[in-house]
């Protein structure tokens, strides 16, 4: 029964500053919420700091693996059908009890009510044909055809209170006043893009919560949020920069932090003859070299992940071999990032028929992501030494898209991230085919049907071990064959003074109050 989902027990939010109170916890987040309808996108705004006050059916712990949440069991009756049994004596916080009714409404609202361009997580709902409560306890959902991944779909949908009146509208929710969740806090108030706060449930049904208000502030400039927790304005701040962790320390704050469920990684275009700005050293359009796997792999073989992550990330980066952190679901121990070789890379490259190497572009974005920018200066430096004259470019990341899309690039910067790292070798390196819904990342348009073969079976079994194996198998299959380079993982970095006695860190990088252990000051 362990299984991938989008955490239900995280959250982001932000409010002003008050007078510190002994169980207040004032919060500093990047994040910016926009909206107070639990069902309105499919963003880590809003994943986060909703999960204050509305709860899914199954959450996803710190290793990614799938819980109970709202939901006690959940088994598959047949090919078609999954039983859900729900939690008793849970209520909601205006004191209305918890039952299937409420998971048949939700599931509702989201399928038929909510418009583009709301609506974002109707992908989780598309292939249920239909969901019934066959008791006051236990809802029974029967799919459009077999969906071995149900629970995972179903851990991203926060459950709302079913409505005589019908469903509330985005803009009736956003006025607060409707705001009614399973969650530990209920809902205060709310400054779109500056603040939120939000007090203790006390009648939680998972205990009492340890803080009796949280206070959020968006703060999106990461120097104000340090700022603002070393002058003690705030007890956490999340999104540290890297480069800020030792003055952090030095004041006697503290520091976690964690491999993001991501990568970030080099792409290249297979799809066309010849690319822009790929040429002979003399300057001359060549055929596209990206074609040959021996040069792809002599890439690889020249750029120093290891480097990357110390230095450019300066220690808060893991360098990678795969999209997720290995040891997490679905990741190979036999992907593993190797040392630079030089001299294996000149001589691959000139098997491959380019004994002087040749010229080329790197795009990526600036800003974007920790170290992008220098990411690109980096590798540009590692690939001269096979005798490959790189010419960086990091540009804002709407202008890269924009290039990216218009076809100006020949291999760039990029990254995925998801609840399951088969979404990522689906989106990223599946075979692009809308009917199937893969390769929807896979602007490099490479095509390997043996690999999207051994995927698409893997993603017919159950989530839990068996799965795992297969989908890992299917990433060796494919990282062999080096469509891309990953490069690494970076780390979510937070801070907290002593109020805060601890605090455990999420690959997907939420922010919650639910992750803070207070401390005895």
């Amino acid at each position: 029964m362990g299984m991938l989902a989008a955490a239900a027990a995280l959250g982001l939010c932000a409010a002003s500053v008050l007078p510190s109170t002994a169980q207040e916890l004032r919060v500093a987040t990047s994040y910016k919420l926009l909206t107070l309808d639990p069902h309105y996108a499919v963003l880590n705004e809003n994943i986060a700091l909703l999960s204050h006050i509305y709860e899914r059916l199954l959450y996803q712990d710190e290793a990614l693996n799938l819980k109970p949440g709202l939901a006690t069991s959940w088994k598959r009756l047949s090919e078609t059908q999954w039983e859900f049994k729900l939690r008793e004596n849970v209520r909601f916080q205006d004191g209305s009890a918890f039952g299937a009714e409420d998971v048949v409404y939700t599931i509702k609202r989201i399928q038929g009510f909510l418009k583009p361009p709301s609506g974002g997580f109707q992908a989780y709902a598309k292939s249920i044909k239909s969901v019934t409560a066959s008791d006051p306890l236990t809802v029974v959902v029967e799919t459009d055809g077999s969906v071995p991944t149900l629970p995972l779909q179903l851990s991203n949908i926060f459950i709302m209170h079913h409505e005589a009146a019908g469903f509330r509208t985005t803009e009736e929710l956003n006025s607060g006043a409707l705001a009614n969740g399973t969650g530990p806090y209920k809902f205060d108030s709310w400054q779109s893009g500056e603040t939120l706060k939000l007090t203790r449930n006390e009648d939680y049904w998972g205990g009492k919560p340890s803080w009796s208000e949280v206070t959020f502030r968006i703060i999106e400039s990461p120097a104000a949020r340090v700022a603002a927790l070393v002058a003690q304005d705030v007890d956490l701040a999340d999104f540290i920069p890297a480069r800020d962790v030792e003055g952090v320390k030095k004041r006697g704050l503290k520091v976690e932090s964690v491999s993001a469920a991501r990568s970030n990684f080099l792409q290249f275009d297979l799809g066309r003859e010849e690319l822009p700005e790929v040429t002979d050293k003399d300057g001359n359009p060549i055929p596209n070299p990206f074609r040959d796997v021996r040069v792809r792999r002599a890439l690889a073989m020249a750029t120093d992940r290891q480097f990357l992550a110390d230095k450019i990330l300066l220690g808060y980066g893991t360098a990678a071999a795969q999209f997720f952190p290995n040891g997490l679901p679905g990741t190979s121990a036999n992907l593993v990032p190797e040392p630079p070789d030089y001299e294996k890379a000149k001589a691959l490259l000139a098997e491959a028929g380019y004994p002087n190497g040749f010229n080329l572009s790197l795009a990526g974005s600036s800003g974007r992501y920790p170290g992008d920018g220098e990411t690109l200066q980096a590798i540009a430096q590692n690939w001269a030494r096979a005798g490959i004259g790189v010419k960086p470019v990091a540009v804002p990341f709407s202008v890269f898209e924009t290039n990216r899309a218009g076809g100006k690039y020949a291999v760039w910067y990029a990254g995925c991230s998801g609840e399951a790292v088969d979404i990522c070798l689906n989106a990223v390196v599946a075979s692009p085919d809308k009917e199937r819904g893969t390769g929807a990342l896979n602007y490099g348009n490479y095509r390997n049907p043996a690999f999207d073969d051994a995927l698409a079976k893997a993603r017919t079994i159950e989530v839990g071990p068996e799965r795992d194996a297969a989908i890992a198998r299917a990433a060796e299959l494919v990282m062999a064959d080096q469509p891309v380079i990953p490069l690494y993982h970076f780390h979510h970095i937070s801070a907290y003074g002593g109020k805060v006695a601890s605090y455990t860190m999420h690959p997907r990088g939420w922010t919650t109050a639910m992750q803070a252990v207070p401390s005895d000051k």
